[in-house]
């Protein structure tokens, strides 16, 4: 218990004053740099402090580059036939449940 309030004292004080919960959810924005020079500084600060969160940016950038790497495909004629006509089906039903 002792262990995990220093971690979590020095990641909050140290770390810039992010929680891990508020550095992942700037992940994004770091990622499409957008982040204000403020909580960039943050960011980076975190950054040095937790391993944890050093991994979980690391995994992100990792499945951004994969996903990049996929080669964009349509779909096959019958699963699109199919989804169209899931689409029609629903479409349809809310219009005679309106």
């Amino acid at each position: 218990m002792e262990r995990e309030y220093i971690e979590r004292y020095v990641t909050e004080t140290v770390g810039g004053g992010l929680t891990c919960k508020e550095f992942v959810e700037l992940v994004t924005d770091y990622l499409d740099e957008s982040l204000t020079f403020g909580r960039w500084i943050q960011f980076q600060l975190h950054l040095g402090v937790c391993r944890g969160c050093r991994n979980y940016l690391k995994q992100m950038k990792e499945t951004v580059q994969r996903l990049g790497d996929l080669q964009q495909a349509p779909p096959p004629e019958a699963v699109r036939q199919a989804l169209q006509q899931r689409f029609q089906t629903w479409a349809g039903s809310r219009r005679g449940g309106a």
